[in-house]
């Protein structure tokens, strides 16, 4: 390959990223001012989502942001391991998304490494004990979900969800969560190596083998 060819790969890739910085920066100012929200984790597609008002009960299958407790054990470890990104909930953690898979009343247990809600296996629910680098993660213990609570989830893999920090507040639901623009499932984004938690915004480059051209990836860890 060619320095001509080398350098215009550069160059593009740099525009790329340029382009997406003030887009984000757009995006983040329009955050603030109206209810917006970027989700930089895989639990759910990556890009813009908006907070819609929940103006009725809570109902099993409702994707919502939610504030978890901060003082919580299991959270302080998130944050502690960078599991949880940072934002304006209480103890500086961002609202999380997640799926409300099971509410007061519901009695929720794990077997055979799944999350069992009223008898019924939870689907893509395994419960990990060890995170990517080894270290042991928290686990709830089961039992019936008490009022006021509700039990999240992600149908990612590696989320951080009530399998390991319990049932929490429903009091922390900011409102329903939508999508405005995201990209989770983009082609660009399969095939990543050395997926890990505990990592944040790492640059990565792929060359395209058919036209030599260079892809930056925004890997973004949970």
């Amino acid at each position: 390959m060619t320095t001509a060819v080398r350098r215009e790969g550069r160059r593009a890739a740099l525009v790329i990223l340029l382009l997406a910085a003030v887009t984000v920066a757009g995006i983040g100012a329009a955050g603030v001012l109206g209810g917006y929200r970027i989700n930089t984790t895989p639990s759910f597609a990556l890009g813009l989502w908006r907070i819609d008002a929940l103006t009725r009960e809570v109902r099993v299958g409702d994707t919502v942001f939610i504030c978890p407790p901060a003082h919580l054990p299991a959270i302080k470890l998130a944050r502690e391991r960078l599991y949880l990104p940072a934002g304006l909930c209480e103890g500086g953690i961002a609202p999380l998304i997640k799926t409300v898979a099971a509410l007061p009343g519901q009695t929720v247990c794990t077997k055979e490494g799944f999350a069992v809600i009223d008898s019924i296996r939870l689907s893509l629910s395994t419960v990990h004990k060890r995170d990517g680098q080894g270290r042991a993660l928290p686990g709830y213990g089961g039992g019936r979900i008490a009022s006021g609570m509700v039990y999240v989830h992600s149908d990612y893999m590696a989320s951080y969800d009530s399998r390991y920090f319990g049932p929490i507040p429903a009091s922390g639901i900011l409102g329903l969560a939508r999508e405005v623009f995201t990209i989770g499932n983009h082609p660009i984004f399969r095939g990543v190596d050395n997926w890990t938690s505990g990592c944040s915004c790492q640059f990565h480059f792929r060359r395209n083998a058919a036209d030599g051209h260079i892809w930056p990836l925004i890997v973004v860890c949970p």
